[in-house]
């Protein structure tokens, strides 16, 4: 019952609850392009509903490409949906916008669209947010192939301001390091949710990781945790050669936002690489599971559809585990 659509494949997703249904937003491009690269650059956000995470109705596109100066002039990609104190739903999603079609090189912006009932949405063209090079790597540092700056995740801390948390490259990296190593929790602040401002990382580069991927910080049977992906490919420094997927970070008591820097040394691995872009979700029952695309299948070859949902839990050594063998009903 995985979600899948027959001529496209899916990938990143988020999703929202509004009362009893679950509203799924993924990325999705049609498998007539032939190559599964080529998907980031024609991806669209689409929507569909559930009441039990595993039976899925598709209800089509919801948003895409803007105009050829607009920042997702390209494509429209990963982000993440919540519910404003006004009642109003927002979507902060990632504009892509590549400069060649030759190359790789693209630029990234965190953008957001508005909507009442999670099915129509509109596109809010004020508010538009781009890595600020005084902490940020960005494409004029020629350093990295892509202006990282995406899936944004938002988040409320205890004295009710709001802190957006993005994939980012730092724009130091520490002396003698893989100069790869600059992956870091990317950070911005707002006041009202409309207008934000760039901030220092919320993590130190050097961790072993060109990017963290897809963010979501959560709750989990009382616990604070980052989750994040990072694919066996982008592993860098210290980690570089060892095996990517999806990691888990245990906050310290006082959260990630109380100052000093988190410490990304202490993330371990959830899943390997064939189930990327995990997202924990709680379920009808109050039990919490993992939903992830799949990724790469036993032939190497991208697969592109949606898992069923994974049991999540902590084991007795503090760690977060996905138990895959244990695939809910």
């Amino acid at each position: 019952m995985t979600f899948s659509l027959p001529h496209s494949w899916v990938w990143d997703f988020w999703t929202a609850r509004d009362g009893d249904t679950f509203h799924l937003f993924y990325l999705h491009a049609p498998k007539s392009l032939g190559d599964p690269e080529l998907r980031h650059r024609n991806a669209a956000i689409g929507h569909a509903t559930s009441v039990d995470l595993v039976n899925w109705t598709d209800h089509g596109v919801v948003l895409e490409h803007g105009a050829a100066s607009a920042p997702d002039a390209t494509a429209t990609w990963t982000g993440s949906v919540l519910r404003d104190p006004s009642g109003l739903w927002r979507m902060y999603y990632t504009g892509s916008r590549f400069l060649r079609d030759e190359a790789h090189t693209n630029v990234e912006t965190v953008l957001m669209a508005t909507s009442t009932d999670l099915r129509d949405w509109t596109k809010e063209g004020g508010m538009s947010l781009s890595a600020d090079a005084e902490w940020y790597e960005t494409l004029a540092d020629d350093t990295w192939h892509e202006e990282a700056w995406r899936d944004p995740w938002i988040a409320q801390d205890a004295h009710g301001g709001w802190h957006m948390l993005v994939t980012a490259r730092s724009r130091d990296v520490v002396p003698g390091n893989d100069p790869r190593d600059r992956g870091v929790v990317g950070h911005a602040v707002s006041t009202d949710l409309v207008t934000w401002r760039a901030a220092e990382p919320l993590s130190a580069p050097g961790a072993g990781f060109a990017h963290l991927e897809v963010l979501q910080l959560v709750e989990i049977d009382g616990r604070q945790v980052l989750l994040f992906s990072c694919d066996t490919a982008h592993l860098a420094g210290a980690r570089a050669g060892e095996s990517g997927g999806v990691w888990a970070v245990p906050l310290p008591e006082d959260g990630i936002f109380a100052g000093s820097l988190l410490s990304l040394r202490d993330a371990h691995r959830v899943t390997g690489d064939d189930l990327y872009a995990g997202r924990s979700v709680l379920r009808p029952n109050g039990e919490w599971a993992l939903l992830g695309f799949e990724n790469i299948g036993a032939n190497g070859v991208f697969v592109g559809r949606l898992s069923d949902p994974v049991p999540l839990r902590w084991n007795d050594t503090g760690r977060l585990v996905a138990q895959r063998n244990e695939l809910v009903p």
